[in-house]
């Protein structure tokens, strides 16, 4: 019998430190263990997102006509890039939130995360991929250019996080469902588009290369922005994780 009641209390101990175990708690939400698994699981992500995405393009006629600030794939990069910066936010708060309570350190983090990731994923790389096969690229950097438009985009990007952070963890698991995919779909939009916009016009004739490139375009920093790189800094305040 007190055999049984040993066991009894083992198990209800165990489960009371699933339930209070953050990574158990988050189902969907649980993270990985290094960066390499977090790439893989979400690799499939990046190759339905860039291939959704090349099929919505092929039904635009004329992106690239017109005078470079005039054609349709110039406006549809920005309004897709600036969705971009609002995902990218929402994301980083969100991870950074989930291990962290250092309110300063987590406004920095999801302010020049984006920034950074966002700018690599929709401008520098597709920059570079198009001098990778010797087109005449032009580089676009929109903090530079469009920073009064960029900035309500980044800032509502970083307020939903916050809100959503807030929510009971049955609300955040639905949310997280298809929010990582979204976040790559639209950054695979505004890579594209990039690609197109700056140089990149006829990219149909390489859609092989285009379509690989593009995988690791938006896959590396996405995963990145959204998991490992808030993680990291979250964890330089230990004694302030969440419990």
């Amino acid at each position: 019998m007190a055999h049984n009641d040993h066991n009894h209390h083992n198990h209800n101990h165990n489960h009371d430190d699933h339930i209070n175990n953050p990574s158990t708690k988050s189902g969907l939400l649980e993270h990985h263990h290094s960066v390499w698994s977090e790439i893989l699981c979400h690799l499939p992500y990046a190759i339905f997102s860039v291939a959704l995405c090349m099929i919505f393009l092929s039904f635009i006629p004329n992106l690239e006509i017109g005078y470079k600030k005039t054609s349709i794939a110039y406006r549809l990069f920005h309004n897709f890039h600036f969705l971009h910066l609002l995902f990218a936010g929402t994301g980083t708060v969100l991870t950074f939130r989930k291990y962290s309570k250092n309110v300063p350190l987590c406004i920095l983090t999801s302010l020049l995360v984006p920034i950074i990731f966002c700018t690599f994923s929709d401008a520098f790389l597709p920059y570079l991929g198009g001098k990778f096969v010797s087109l005449d690229m032009h580089f676009h950097w929109c903090f530079l250019k469009h920073i009064g438009t960029v900035a309500p985009f980044l800032l509502a990007g970083v307020l939903n996080g916050w809100v959503m952070s807030n929510h009971a963890t049955s609300v955040q698991l639905f949310y997280s469902i298809g929010f990582h995919f979204s976040h790559i779909l639209i950054s695979s939009m505004a890579s594209m588009l990039y690609l197109i916009s700056f140089g990149f016009h006829n990219w149909w004739d390489r859609m092989g290369f285009v379509f690989m490139f593009l995988i690791g375009a938006v896959l590396i920093p996405c995963t990145l922005s959204d998991i490992v790189v808030p993680m990291l800094f979250a964890a330089l305040r230990p004694h302030g994780r969440k419990k």
